[in-house]
């Protein structure tokens, strides 16, 4: 990113020149100054025309300030605009509202629930519905249903992202007036993503991505404001900014986590900033190693420790909102389920005895530990032998077959004894009077993993009577814990070869009666190991023990609950890898081969597509190889010996525009180390990036200053009676000129790209099945096409 040749800036951090340039040579603004205020003053004094000229500057940066706030100001309008526009239209919830809309509603209700995303973003809605009045009555569970059946305020949850989406255009839009950037190339980058059917579809449903995208654009346009104030360090307005950067920071990072990449981008331009403030000859002055360290930890706190802490408290809010009992409660340890009032482990948790019959349960799958009279085949379909003996497997509905009696290891009578973390028992299948064995046979499935099944008691307490033996291991348990139902999740352990028992979703083969496979799994670390005991039917509804005195919601330290969280979150979201219909690659996203069918009513022939526009997505695609190929070029030019470049222009190729492709590379590549589903919005964060990049291009390919003619000084400019036009100020007109021309041009074909895939974003007017095959650019899958 950073050139090494003596002809590059200095000091070349990440978003260097952001600022606009004050000198003449530095700022298109100043090179058209009108000659009829210059005529006024031909034969003033020195001092006078310096005077002069400092005033005519300061009236063409107040012009230009004035023609960048009407274009903020217009491009706001018609971003609000584009994302409002028909919102309340489908009256039904769309795709992913089923998730974040229930979410909203369970945090509304108080009840608790799980999901793999941090909870910053559902929280806004949540308090989006809290200012209207809702109470959460909705929970959203399925696509299509109505809301106005429901009476759900659905605009309402919508107008969140949609304000949150048209602040994204301007924000865009000020990330290149803040770096300096020309006009024509602010609205080049805005107007991509205010046109961008991705952008506007994804940011009018009830979803995360707008709180996501927003808050990726203000981390960097707040780094680029404290970044532009690195002359005054440690000054108030340089603390709001750093600060201001981590709070953007963690906002995007509370709210997915893949928000985690603006760390990287920002951390990287922080790291380059602070190599280049180690540099002795750097032209501000070396500084001592005092003041690096003074530098250091600013950042590390604005950047690091109050990031942190700003995710903290996202999550102290959800555990302080969500204390009722509820859906997500089997995602937790029985020990953070009884932190919540109303939870059935309050109600229910009875103290297992030996002599028990039990029915287990595995937390996972919900299937019940079960056996049979069948036996295992003499071979499986891969040609290997089995023990041929009592099949014992996973069976999804309660039966008879459930029912196992917990035995002492030793035979001893110990009947009316609680059983304990950590004890060795038996268990005796009721039906069959068989125990449960496990021993060196492969199972059916996993032949790395042991085959479990069953055998006689005489057996068991003859020959077999170690493979018999099994562990209770009680999860987070403490020595001589009392073994529960409901609140015991355990682990059961072959004492002799110290397997785990385990099960999958992969149903048996006919012989099995298509039930799932149980087997000992040599790694016992995984959560998927974990059972229940669901009920004790030995014990009579009227026992003593069924009885149950009221019991206080326990209470649990703030970072033990946020761990435990973090480790569930984490667990679950790496196991998202089952293939969806309209899932991607992270190859397919720059060139938008596919996209996400939404919606769709077949009377009307309507559909919601998410997918963006294909003509400003190409082109930014398309400007990234581009200056990936200018940046080789110039290198390469000047490894022989050519300076093509002037100092300002290769500045801001490298620093500022590299800063941007640098944000697009680090929301772009991680995805292809991902295992998990992954989607078009994945996208989003990258492709704001190359609008930049894009915008960034259009200043440098028509703005772009020769560098063998010296910058004229405002002194020899106003020489004579009239102000005479130099060759500069004539090549600055004529590249404004070619700039507005080809800003316009493409914003022209941009919108026709935009109009033309409209009803696929908006979900209306129904189209023709020759309207759709029209649309089919790349073979998109979409609906109704026949």
């Amino acid at each position: 990113m950073v050139p090494s040749q003596p002809s590059t800036p200095a000091s070349p951090q990440s978003p260097s020149d952001m600022a606009r340039p004050s000198t003449p040579q530095g700022s298109l603004r100043q090179r058209s100054v009108p000659s009829k205020k210059v005529d006024a003053a031909v034969f003033a004094p020195e001092v006078e025309l310096d005077k002069l000229a400092k005033a005519v500057a300061e009236k063409v940066d107040y012009k230009y300030d004035t023609d960048y706030k009407i274009a903020f100001t217009l491009i706001t309008i018609l971003a609000f605009v584009t994302r409002f526009w028909g919102i309340s239209h489908p009256n039904e919830v769309v795709f992913d509202e089923v998730h974040f809309g229930k979410f909203a509603s369970y945090y509304l209700e108080r009840t608790y629930f799980f999901d793999v995303h941090p909870p910053f973003g559902k929280l806004l809605f949540a308090f989006m519905g809290w200012l209207v009045g809702y109470d959460g009555h909705f929970h959203f569970e399925n696509i299509g249903d109505s809301y106005i059946a429901n009476k759900v305020p659905y605009v309402a949850f919508r107008a969140l992202p949609a304000i949150l989406g048209a602040l994204t255009v301007s924000v865009t839009y000020l990330i290149m007036w803040e770096s300096g950037y020309s006009l024509p190339a602010c609205l080049l980058a805005a107007g991509l993503i205010l046109l961008d059917n991705a952008h506007i579809g994804q940011t009018r449903l009830i979803l995360l991505d707008a709180t996501l995208v927003l808050a990726m654009a203000c981390s960097l346009l707040f780094y680029i404001k404290w970044y532009k104030l690195r002359h005054q360090p440690f000054s108030r307005k340089w603390w709001k900014w750093l600060i201001l950067t981590g709070f953007a920071l963690s906002c995007d990072m509370s709210t997915k986590y893949v928000g985690l990449f603006a760390f990287v981008t920002i951390g990287s331009a922080v790291i380059i900033d602070l190599w280049d403030l180690l540099n002795i000859s750097r032209p501000g002055g070396a500084i001592s190693l005092v003041e690096f360290g003074k530098h250091f930890a600013a950042r590390a706190f604005g950047l690091i420790i109050m990031p942190f802490l700003f995710y903290l408290f996202w999550f102290q809010v959800h555990f302080a909102v969500l204390y009722r009992s509820g859906p997500g409660d089997d995602f937790m340890t029985p020990e953070f389920q009884e932190t919540l009032s109303d939870n059935v482990m309050l109600a229910n948790a009875i103290n297992i005895q030996y002599g028990d019959s039990i029915s287990i349960r595995h937390k996972e799958t919900k299937t019940y530990l079960h056996s049979h009279e069948d036996r295992y085949p003499l071979r499986y379909d891969d040609g290997r032998v089995s023990s041929q003996g009592q099949q014992v497997t996973g069976y999804p509905y309660n039966d008879t077959n459930n029912y196992w009696e917990i035995l002492p290891a030793n035979g001893e009578k110990k009947a009316g004894r609680n059983v304990k973390n950590h004890d060795l028992v038996r268990l005796r299948h009721l039906a069959t009077d068989m125990i449960l064995l496990s021993h060196d046979v492969a199972s059916p499935y996993y032949p790395t993993n042991q085959e479990f099944t069953a055998v006689s008691v005489e057996d068991a307490l003859g020959k077999r009577v170690n493979d018999t033996l099994f562990e209770v291991r009680i999860e987070h348990g403490k020595k001589n814990q009392d073994f529960k139902s409901v609140a015991g999740h355990f682990k059961l352990i072959h004492n002799p070869s110290k397997v785990a028992m385990w099960t999958h979703t992969k149903a048996l083969p006919e012989w099995g009666y298509k039930q799932q496979e149980i087997n000992g799994n040599k790694q016992i670390a995984p959560s998927s190991n974990i059972w229940i005991v669901e009920d004790i039917p030995s014990l009579p509804e009227d026992d003593p023990r069924r009885q149950k005195p009221e019991r206080k919601v326990k209470q649990l330290p703030f970072l033990q609950k946020w761990f435990e969280l973090q480790r569930a979150m984490f667990y679950h979201n790496s196991k998202l890898t089952s293939s969806h219909p309209y899932s991607s690659h992270p190859y397919q996203w720059p060139f938008l081969l596919r996209g996400v069918s939404f919606w769709t009513q077949a009377d009307t022939r309507q559909q919601i597509y998410f997918l963006g526009n294909p003509v400003g997505w190409w082109l930014a695609s398309s400007l990234l190889a581009v200056y990936a190929g200018i940046i080789l070029a110039d290198q390469v030019s000047l490894r022989r010996g050519i300076d093509a470049l002037d100092r300002r222009t290769r500045s801001r190729l490298y620093n500022s525009t590299g800063f941007f492709f640098l944000a697009w590379a680090t929301h772009y590549f991680p995805f292809y180390l991902m295992g998990r589903q992954l989607f078009l919005h994945h996208y989003l964060p990258a492709h704001l990036a190359s609008c930049l990049v894009a915008g960034a291009l259009l200043e440098f390919i028509f703005n772009s200053e020769p560098v063998d003619e010296p910058a004229p000084q405002t002194k020899k400019a106003i020489t004579g009676p009239r102000h005479h036009v130099t060759a500069r100020e004539r090549f600055a007109g004529q590249s404004m000129l070619s700039a507005w021309i080809a800003c316009l041009a493409v914003i022209a074909v941009v919108v026709a790209g935009w109009y033309y895939f409209l009803p696929l974003t908006y979900g209306y007017p129904g189209l023709s099945v020759d309207q759709v095959l029209r649309r089919k650019w790349l073979g998109y899958d979409l609906h109704f096409a026949k």
